[in-house]
C-alpha cells in the first residue's frame, strides 16, 4: 500500500483500532489495509503496546469517563464492546480496582500505559509523553497470575462437590504455616486468599474473615473481589517507587516487618506452583481443560489477540 504524502501512518493504525466497527484484529488491519500479522507488528513495535490490548484499554477508559457522565453501566458495556455487563465489570475491576459502579466524580480516568496513548473526550485520543508504567515484566506475571486463577476456579465448577473436596495428595502442604492442602478446593483457595491476606497487610485493615471450604462459585466472587484490588495496589508500589518499603505487618503473632518487592514475589511463587498442581489435578479428574498449560506465552498472545500455540518443538 502507498501512503498518501503527508499522511501519519501510525495515525492511520490508531484510528483502525479505535474505529467503532473494528472490534477484531482482522477487522482493524482490514480497516488500515494491512494484514493482521503487519498490522500487529507495526503497531506493537512503534506504540509499544498490541492493537487489541489497547483497544481493551482506551475503550475502558472511554466507559469509565461514559458512567461518569451519567451513562448506566449497561449501556457502557455494550459502547465498550463487552457481550455482557459481568464481563464488562469483570474486566473493569480488574483494572481500576474497584467496580465501575464506584468512579467517582473527579480524578483521570487513564489507565497505566507507557505510550501515553488514552482516550480524550469526547472521542479522540490523547499522547502524554511523559507517562511511566509498570515494568511490563513485573505487570504480565500479576495480570497471568488473576487471569489463570479465575481460569481454573471457573474450570473447577464442573466437579462435583465430591470430586472439589477429594484429597488428592494426603498430608501435602505447600507452606507450614498454611496447613494442609489435599484437595483441589484447598489449593485454590488458598491462592485466592493469599491475596486477599496480604493485601489487607499492605492496606493495614482487618485480617479477611474467609471461609476455607467455599464451593467453586463463591470461591470465583472472593477472587474477582479481590483481584483488581490486588492489582491496583502492585501498581501503586510500582508507581511510587515503593518496591523497598517496608511495612510492619500487625496480622502477624508477633507482628513481622516485610519488604513489598517480598511480598509481591513471595504471592506469585506460590500462586505459580499451586496453578500448575491444580492444573494436573484437573487433568486427571476428567475436566476438560481448554485452556492451554498455563504458559504466559500463550496468555500475551491471547491478550495481544494473536492465535496461541498449541505445542511443539522450539
Amino acid at each position: 500500500m502507498t501512503t498518501p504524502t503527508g499522511r501519519d501512518r501510525l495515525r492511520e493504525l490508531l484510528d483502525a483500532v479505535l474505529d467503532e466497527d473494528n472490534r477484531t484484529l482482522d477487522a482493524m488491519a482490514q480497516g488500515a489495509y494491512a494484514s493482521p500479522y503487519h498490522f500487529s507488528r507495526r503497531l506493537s513495535r512503534d506504540a509499544g503496546e498490541a492493537p487489541v490490548a489497547m483497544r481493551r484499554r482506551v475503550m475502558l477508559e472511554r466507559a469509565a469517563w461514559r458512567i461518569r457522565k451519567g451513562s448506566s453501566v449497561t449501556d457502557a458495556a455494550w459502547e465498550a464492546g463487552y457481550e455482557s455487563v459481568e464481563g464488562f465489570s469483570r474486566a473493569f475491576s480488574r483494572a481500576y480496582g474497584h467496580p465501575p459502579s464506584d468512579v467517582g466524580e473527579t480524578g483521570s480516568v487513564w489507565l497505566p500505559a507507557a505510550n501515553g496513548i488514552h482516550f480524550h473526550p469526547p472521542t479522540s485520543l490523547w499522547v502524554h509523553s511523559t507517562e511511566q508504567a509498570m515494568n511490563p515484566v513485573t505487570d504480565q506475571q500479576v495480570r497471568h497470575d488473576l487471569d489463570d486463577t479465575r481460569a481454573l476456579v471457573e474450570h473447577a465448577k464442573g466437579l462435583s462437590p465430591e470430586e472439589w473436596r477429594e484429597v488428592r495428595a494426603p498430608g501435602h502442604q505447600v507452606a507450614s504455616w498454611e496447613g494442609p492442602e489435599e484437595s483441589i478446593a484447598a489449593v485454590l483457595e488458598r491462592t485466592v486468599f493469599a491475596k486477599e491476606v496480604w493485601l489487607a497487610a499492605v492496606e493495614g485493615t482487618e485480617f479477611p474473615a474467609v471461609d476455607r471450604d467455599p464451593d467453586p462459585a463463591t470461591l470465583l466472587a472472593r477472587h474477582d473481589a479481590v483481584a483488581g484490588r490486588w492489582l491496583a495496589a502492585v501498581r501503586d508500589i510500582d508507581r511510587r517507587g515503593g518496591w523497598d518499603d517496608l511495612i510492619i505487618d500487625a496480622l502477624c503473632e508477633p507482628p513481622e516487618s516485610f519488604v513489598l518487592s517480598s511480598i509481591v514475589t513471595h504471592v506469585l511463587t506460590y500462586s505459580a506452583y499451586r496453578r500448575l498442581l491444580v492444573r494436573g489435578w484437573l487433568d486427571r479428574a476428567g475436566v476438560d481443560l481448554d485452556l492451554d498449560d498455563g504458559d504466559p506465552i500463550n496468555w500475551l498472545r491471547r491478550e495481544a489477540g494473536e492465535q496461541p500455540e498449541t505445542g511443539g518443538d522450539r
